[in-house]
């Protein structure tokens, strides 16, 4: 089973990965926990590129086809094997955080995009996307109480990052059999609590 987590920057996938891995092993599952850009030696090289703060003159276009690069390596290098021996993998964002930063926030042409991210993933599809939303000014208070390394994406404006969570809103409202949204503006527990419930109807569904 393929499982994506999306969101808004500061909408907290990141450290609620781990213990939805976590719980999912204590079930029994074999789980893979990756991320993008990234996953593999390849893309962590094109994710220091693309968030590198001083690539400020990289176009929307650059910006796309390295994200698709990266996206290419991890799905044939670790996704696609992975879920061929009956892993549960688990990806922090994927080919929906192109359509929602490069479609959305960067207003590149939905079929260029669509059309380049086949090319990308091969055709693999999410099983069930977890949209973790939380309002933009929210989340990047969050990032910065947090004291996190803020990346070239994250000191977008806030009307891009708007465009963003709007984008983010619509996908998951135009496929909601396989999206589901999670109020993340609320403790970390009770975020855990329903990304769990909501995994473990799915895989009980499976």
């Amino acid at each position: 089973m393929f499982i994506t987590l999306e969101g808004p920057e500061g909408s907290g996938k990141t450290s609620q990965i781990a213990p939805l891995a976590e719980f999912l092993r204590r079930q029994g599952f074999s789980v893979v926990v990756t991320r993008e850009p990234g996953g593999t030696p390849i893309g962590d090289q094109i994710r220091a590129v693309l968030h590198n703060v001083e690539n400020k003159s990289m176009t929307a276009v650059t910006e796309l086809l390295l994200y698709s690069a990266a996206r290419a390596q991890h799905v044939r290098e670790l996704i696609a094997p992975a879920l061929a021996a009956g892993q549960v993998v688990l990806c922090d964002r994927y080919a929906d955080s192109t359509l929602a930063y490069q479609g959305y926030g960067r207003d590149v042409d939905m079929q260029d995009l669509a059309a380049m991210t086949r090319v990308a993933t091969g055709g693999l599809q999410p099983d069930l996307t977890l949209l973790l939303d939380i309002d933009v000014a929210r989340g990047l208070a969050r990032r910065l109480a947090g004291g996190e390394e803020m990346n070239r994406l994250d000191l977008e404006t806030v009307a891009f990052h708007e465009r963003v969570r709007a984008g983010y809103l619509q996908m998951a409202q135009a496929e909601p059999q396989r999206w589901r949204c999670v109020d993340a503006d609320r403790p970390v527990e009770a975020v855990q609590a329903d990304l769990r419930a909501i995994v473990q109807a799915r895989l009980a569904a499976l």
